[in-house]
């Protein structure tokens, strides 16, 4: 690489870039690093467009010879209860015949409710922390501190209680018991007040004075200056929400209400009894990741000042 200079007659002269060996050398294990990583991801992309002969090798190739939508569709896969073919095996879109609409019924599960648990568990707790930093409402102080000892318990603790109440109220086995125990997102509270804590107490004062509501206050006032705080928080509980997966396990018995991570544990337990099906679950992988890798570059910005966000001092 070279620099360009200009002299004072106005001439223009390159000279060789300086390069740092001693910067370049401490990249090196970020750079290994980064292929270690990235080795499974490849490993399930190469795989997913194998055919099964190919996926049963040994040494096993890194790049597909003969790429291949078997395992998202084959046509020549028997038919359930049919007589087995080693090399052809149901792809992704063929499986869990006895669900309507199969592996996208899964995933229109696992978007809507994460959707659902993002959206309202912000509002709640946007909500929360206003009426934690900007009202005068009694015992908040009390109510901060049981917030904050609620993140120092291990969230495993709560499964036999959650689930012991989701049961009695009726709602395992329903898209209630997905998205109810999801709404409480202490960390999104602690987090959204001490953002509010830099906001001046003067806009909401002003606003009391000119007569508004507590609620118009937090939707017309609060809300919209939440935003940043909002976006970074979104994608973080998006995620979580998306590969939820010990949580669904607990409380969901029809299959048409599995999400993609219970679809996909399926999927590997099936690699055992029919070695042939790793290209499906590979497949079935590429797709449940799919989305998450597009949210992310879409709203990387977001995802970068959440984690600056969340040094925010109060």
């Amino acid at each position: 690489m070279s620099v360009e200079t200009i002299s004072a007659a106005g001439t223009v002269t390159k000279r060789p870039k300086k390069i740092n060996l001693g910067a370049e050398l401490a990249r090196l294990p970020l750079y290994l690093w980064a292929v270690v990583v990235l080795i499974p991801f490849w490993w399930m992309i190469i795989a997913a467009f194998k055919t099964v002969p190919e996926l049963m090798k040994n040494p096993p190739t890194f790049f597909p010879r003969d790429p291949s939508l078997d395992s998202f569709y084959d046509p020549s896969a028997p038919a359930p209860g049919g007589t087995p073919n080693p090399d052809a095996v149901p792809g992704v879109f063929q499986r869990w015949p006895e669900v309507a609409g199969g592996f996208l019924r899964f995933t229109l599960n696992t978007f809507g409710v994460t959707v659902i648990v993002t959206v309202v568990s912000l509002l709640i707790a946007s909500l929360a922390a206003y009426m934690l930093t900007k009202t005068n409402a009694p015992g908040r102080r009390t109510v901060f501190v049981v917030i904050i000892s609620s993140m120092m318990i291990p969230w495993q603790v709560s499964l036999i209680p959650n689930y012991l109440l989701t049961s009695d109220l009726g709602m395992t086995d329903s898209y209630l018991g997905y998205i109810v125990p999801g709404l409480a997102k202490s960390f999104v509270v602690f987090f959204l007040v001490q953002y509010l804590r830099s906001i001046p107490d003067e806009l909401v004062h002003a606003a009391r004075v000119d007569g508004a509501s507590e609620w118009r206050i937090w939707w017309q006032i609060v809300l919209p200056l939440l935003r940043p705080a909002l976006a970074a928080m979104a994608i973080f509980v998006a995620l979580g929400e998306w590969n939820n997966f010990l949580w669904p396990l607990i409380i969901i018995r029809d299959e048409d209400l599995f999400n993609l991570p219970i679809a996909l544990s399926n999927l590997s337990n099936a690699i055992v009894s029919s070695p042939g099906s790793m290209g499906v679950a590979m497949a079935a992988s590429m797709l449940a990741t799919l989305p998450t890798v597009v949210f992310f570059f879409l709203f990387q910005k977001h995802f970068i000042k959440g984690i600056a966000l969340s040094g925010i001092k109060a």
